[in-house]
Parts: structure tokens; C-alpha cells; sequence
């Protein structure tokens, strides 16, 4: 029997992808958020749920130690998906990665007059190419939480980071200023599983596509 590891991360990804996988007949037969285990047993035998940081994904899934997982784009960007195959975008976890400053930043006329902004940001890759494709130069400086902070104090004029709901930016009196990408989670599978275990993983595939193109003609309709 071909056993299938799938890696996953604690937080929206997890519960969004839950519906999914139950309709594979896939269900964990524990919650991560209130258990510390990070192997988690489903009710079939052959399929096992191991949670990991959500920008390990990737990597847990191209050096083999996971057969499937779910990851964002954001991620998947940053890291390059070298090694790794990404048949379904499984449109869940959806946000956007943009460009915000302070309310009171004239962000158009600094851009126009060419000046070089400082922009806070954990995506460095996807920022460095969006500036990099507007001709504007740009201190890139790494932060990995609490973005809005670094206009507020001075460290930055500007952020490039996710946003969902856009209630983080305004309560910080920030405001986003340009859309850079659409961001959801995909499904991604390490190629050698595919090809070795691919009568286990292909019918998990086919039935979580069915089950995003259920979820999508629900919202048609």
C-alpha cells in the first residue's frame, strides 16, 4: 500500500482545505490547533497530516519528506517551485499582495519624481521585481511581522505585504496604494510521488479539483 504524507499549516490554509480534503474521504482525526502533535492521523490508514510552517511547505514537499501539500502563491513565488508540481489552485486563502503607505505619503508624486523609497516587506523577491518593473529604486528592508509598524516609526515609506480585509491597514492610518498580485493557496505534489505512488495520488487530485469546481459554481450561483 502506498502510504501518502500530506504537509500542511496551522491557520486559514488548514481549515479552508478541511472541506476539500473531506471530499477525497480524507478527514485528520485531530484538530493542530488544539494538539501538539505534529503528525496527525486521518481515518485512512494510508494517508498521514504533518504540520508545518507555512513557508516550509514547499520545502518539506520537494526534498520528498511530504508527498502533497497546500501552499500559497506567496510562497511558492518567493521560493521558486522548482522540484515541485502544482496541478489546482484550490482558490481558498484568497488576498492580495499590494503596496501600502501612510494616509498622508504622496505616493504617486514620490514614485513620479523618481525618489528612492525605503519599502518594509518579508516578500523581497516579489517586491524587488514589482519596483524593479516601474523603474523605481528601493531599499529593500526584511521584516517578518508587524509590517504596518515600519511607516508609524519611520523604518520604512512604504510596505509591500498581504492583505485580506484591509482593517489591519486602516487601523494603522495606512492605505494601499497599488495591487501587485492575487494571492490563494495551491495544491502542490512532489513530482517523483507523482510518478511513483500516482495511482494513490491521482483520484486525491481528481477529487479535490471536483470539489474546488463544486465550490466555485456554488459562488456562480
Amino acid at each position: 500500500m502506498n502510504r501518502i504524507t500530506i504537509a500542511l499549516s496551522k491557520g486559514r490554509i488548514f481549515t479552508e482545505t478541511l472541506p476539500l480534503l473531506a471530499a477525497a474521504g480524507i478527514r485528520p482525526l485531530e484538530d493542530p490547533e488544539s494538539s501538539r502533535k505534529l503528525i496527525i492521523g486521518t481515518n485512512r490508514s494510508d494517508v498521514t497530516i504533518i504540520i508545518v510552517r507555512a513557508s516550509d511547505v514547499p520545502t518539506y514537499v520537494r526534498h520528498g519528506a511530504a508527498d502533497l501539500g497546500v501552499a500559497g502563491k506567496d510562497v511558492l513565488y518567493e521560493q521558486g517551485a522548482e522540484g515541485v508540481y502544482q496541478p489546482l489552485d484550490l482558490k481558498i486563502a484568497r488576498c492580495t499582495m499590494m503596496v501600502a503607505v501612510p494616509a498622508q505619503f504622496d505616493y504617486v508624486n514620490a514614485v513620479r519624481q523618481g525618489a528612492r523609497l525605503r519599502v518594509a516587506t518579508k516578500y523581497l523577491k516579489t517586491a524587488r521585481e514589482h519596483f524593479a518593473e516601474k523603474g523605481v529604486h528601493v531599499d529593500l528592508i526584511k521584516l517578518y511581522g508587524s509590517m504596518e509598524l515600519a511607516p508609524l516609526v519611520g523604518l520604512a515609506d512604504a510596505i509591500v505585504d498581504l492583505v485580506s480585509t484591509g482593517s489591519t491597514l486602516r487601523a494603522n492610518h495606512l492605505v494601499a496604494v497599488e495591487d501587485i498580485m492575487p494571492i490563494s493557496a495551491r495544491l502542490i505534489v512532489n513530482q517523483a510521488a507523482l510518478k511513483l505512488k500516482g495511482a494513490a495520488i491521482q483520484p486525491l487530485i481528481e477529487a479535490v479539483a471536483r470539489a474546488v469546481q463544486g465550490e466555485e459554481a456554488d459562488v456562480a450561483s
